[in-house]
């Protein structure tokens, strides 16, 4: 399930949080108050196991264009991870750095789940996205992204560039300071 914990960023990533909901409703109330957007959508295509990256985008070539006629967006991709993906670890640790992006970073759930993290002016805001979950995420935020120890997630990515996913890390470690998706998923 879609989940929101809000943190102070000071001091222990681990404390109480100042908020934690699974309402859709008041995490996406939450989001926009701080400039993020969030909607949830129907997923209407079932993937197969083996489906490429053409396949996933023709199975959701209607969103997609929906998207980029919204927000002129030139590029999209997919990315599909799964437990046995052979980079799965090296893709972990490169996300799980704090880093910005010079454009919004527009994803779209359409299988598993994953964990955005948003250090906002003094709080951080742990989002599990799961299937269904639109996140548009403003250029220049501080956050950090995790697929989980058995990553299991696909998600449409929409860029305004031609390069696709390029970051600035900030190399603060506030990252290693906070709960990772597992943890995030236990208390819930």
């Amino acid at each position: 399930m879609t989940h929101l914990v809000i943190r102070s960023a000071a001091g222990d990533g681990h404390a109480a949080p100042l908020l934690r909901s699974s309402d859709a409703e008041l995490i996406a109330r939450e989001l926009g108050a701080r400039g993020v957007r969030f909607e949830r959508w129907a997923t209407p295509a079932s993937l197969a196991a083996d489906a490429d990256q053409a396949a996933i985008l023709a199975a959701y070539a209607a969103e997609i264009a929906r998207v980029q006629a919204e927000g002129g967006y030139r590029t999209v991709d997919a990315i599909r991870l799964g437990p046995d993906h052979p980079d799965r670890e090296a893709l972990r640790a490169k996300f799980l750095s704090e880093h910005t992006h010079a454009e919004d970073e527009v994803r779209f759930f359409v299988e598993g789940r994953g964990l955005f993290c948003l250090h906002i002016e003094g709080e951080v805001l742990q989002v599990v996205c799961e299937q269904g979950d639109w996140i548009g995420v403003p250029a220049g935020t501080r956050h950090w992204f995790d697929t989980g120890a058995r990553p299991s997630f696909c998600a449409l990515r929409f860029f305004d560039n031609s390069d696709g996913w390029v970051a600035s890390f900030t190399g603060d470690p506030i990252a290693s300071s906070f709960p990772l998706l597992e943890e995030i998923l236990a208390a819930a």
